[in-house]
């Protein structure tokens, strides 16, 4: 489990926190924890998540589980810093459809004495590393890695497999999109999924061909 570090104030350097995981493994919900604690402790906390992330609520960073914290919309990162002015926590949620001046903006923010709490996706659908999330955990003091349950094997998932065609990278999406799966799992339906296209690019290319032949 992951401790709050304690405040040295005679060093003015916050730090960087990284939530990170595949869908529905619970990283959302880690995130309002560790804000909800802060503002118990009566801190000055303020929450932001990308303006497109709309699938509960406009205004609220919602889990899975319905838990929720205000937050701020933003179209980019740029616009943080400025909300930001005078905090002592900040939370970041769906950080990886940020673009990559995410990464500047959290390390001035804790240059400054802020506590920086991201969450995000660390992997695409592809299996492949999401956006400013590599860079994000690599500057970060603590990285936390969280899991789902695979729901094939019922092992600890860590892939988002996209259960639709849709080939785009950003995809909101929950259970009907979206299934968390173990290494073993992804591999296998990823492998499927390829061997099913070949047979129907296949099949497309001999009517094609069929149809060419008799014209």
């Amino acid at each position: 489990m992951f401790l709050e570090n304690t405040v040295n104030h005679k060093e003015q350097f916050g730090w960087i926190e990284v939530i990170c995981g595949s869908m529905f493994s619970g990283k959302t919900e880690e995130l309002i924890r560790r804000l909800k604690r802060a503002q118990f402790a009566r801190q000055k906390v303020e929450i932001f998540k990308p303006a497109l992330d709309t699938r509960y609520n406009e205004d609220m960073v919602v889990s899975h589980d319905a838990n929720e914290i205000r937050s701020t919309p933003v179209p980019a990162a740029a616009n943080i810093p400025i909300l930001a002015d005078g905090c002592d926590v900040v939370g970041i949620d769906e950080a990886q459809f940020f673009d990559d001046e995410i990464v500047r903006i959290c390390n001035d923010l804790a240059n400054k004495g802020v506590r920086v709490i991201v969450a995000g996706l660390d992997m695409d659908f592809k299996g492949n590393p999401f956006g400013p999330m590599p860079n994000l955990m690599a500057t970060a003091e603590y990285v936390t890695k969280v899991h789902a349950v695979c729901t094939r094997t019922g092992n600890l998932a860590q892939y988002s497999y996209r259960k639709n065609k849709n080939a785009n990278i950003v995809l909101l999406g929950e259970v009907n999109e979206y299934e968390p799966l173990s290494r073993a799992a992804y591999y296998k339906a990823m492998t499927r999924d390829k061997v099913r296209n070949l047979k129907v690019n296949d099949a497309q290319e001999v009517h094609s061909k069929t149809k060419d032949s008799n014209a």
